[in-house]
């Protein structure tokens, strides 16, 4: 084999070696906060508390997942927490108007989707910079949240929709919403590792010029990732509404830092071009499991807002040095 051909196929090796290190030390970080927190307080290690931290990942997982695409192509999306907010609100405006459970559902899902499609349409032909796109949609979304509501959240929900939320499966006795998220990840998973849209999402955050120069509709793909980071935060609106079952307008605020978070402690590069799924998943219960631990062993809420705070800017050291190697 000649050095031109070897060279791609050792790239490949090299990213996948890292990616499997990025695994392995998240998941070794999560094992060690586990051991910490259960000598801590025995009762971290419940099988009770393990359902918790679950549930309460779930949401953070599902955005983070998106926020990820997003992160690889060098952009960032800070719409999704008002997303959250808004297609929840859209969901349970449509179901106590009397549709269908699911129709609303779409119907919340269907808005989220259009927000991604929004901000793709401003990034790519606005020519505005992400941060300030999805950051005009996210104000503009979140006032459209408090415009539909008054303020008031939207209770009285069906128990078919609320039960997304609540209700346990059969299978292992694991709430439906952390089924919802697996399955969720599986297949946006799958959609990153192994179809063109996310070997054109790699390309363009590694070297957005020669993809474009390549031939790929790098327009295209761009509007595709972030329809799909504000289609998971709607799904997240939808289970976090039916886990609370009301629909509040504040949903959400603030869940975009702690998507980025999860996703840079999960091996995303701030730089583009690095992430991975697997890596996020577990990057979002790392917090989780620093916020429960935290939360048993009776700490300040400030306290642990610095803790991840800290932990955050390791993460991105940590991405530092690990471009270089």
């Amino acid at each position: 084999m000649n050095q031109a051909a070897a060279k791609p196929t050792m790239n490949k090796r090299r990213k996948i070696s890292r990616q499997t290190r990025q695994i392995v030390s998240t998941a070794g970080a999560l094992l060690v906060l586990a051991i910490v927190f259960t000598i801590a307080n025995p009762n971290f290690i419940s099988s009770m508390n393990i359902l918790n931290i679950l549930k309460q990942a779930t949401p953070i997982i599902i955005i983070a997942i998106g926020q990820t695409f997003v992160l690889i192509t060098s952009g960032i999306d800070l719409s999704i927490g008002s997303v959250i907010a808004c297609s929840g609100i859209v969901a349970a405006i449509c179901m106590r108007a009397g549709w269908p459970v699911w129709l609303s559902m779409i119907a919340g899902l269907l808005f989220g989707a259009g927000v991604g499609v929004l901000n793709g349409v401003l990034i790519v032909y606005g020519k505005l910079p992400a941060f300030i796109a999805t950051m005009g949609t996210m104000t503009t979304i979140r006032g459209l949240a408090l415009f539909l509501t008054q303020g008031i959240p939207i209770g009285s929900l069906p128990k078919s929709f609320t039960q997304i939320g609540t209700q346990r499966n059969w299978l292992f006795n694991v709430p439906n919403q952390v089924w919802i998220m697996f399955i969720l990840a599986v297949i946006f998973g799958f959609v990153l590792a192994k179809t063109k849209v996310g070997r054109y999402t790699y390309a363009m955050g590694s070297n957005y010029e020669a993809t474009r120069l390549s031939g790929v509709n790098v327009n295209q793909t761009l509007i595709i990732v972030y329809t799909i980071s504000a289609f998971l935060a709607a799904w997240a609106g939808m289970i976090m509404t039916a886990n609370v079952i009301s629909a509040a307008p504040t949903a959400g605020d603030g869940y975009e830092l702690d998507a980025v978070a999860s996703s840079v402690i999960g091996g995303a590069s701030t730089l583009g071009g690095e992430g991975i799924v697997p890596g996020t998943v577990l990057g979002a219960l790392v917090i989780a499991t620093l916020r429960n631990g935290l939360n048993l062993s009776g700490a300040s809420p400030f306290i642990q807002k610095m803790i991840i705070g800290i932990v955050i800017i390791g993460a991105v050291f940590i991405d530092r040095f690990r471009r270089n190697d």
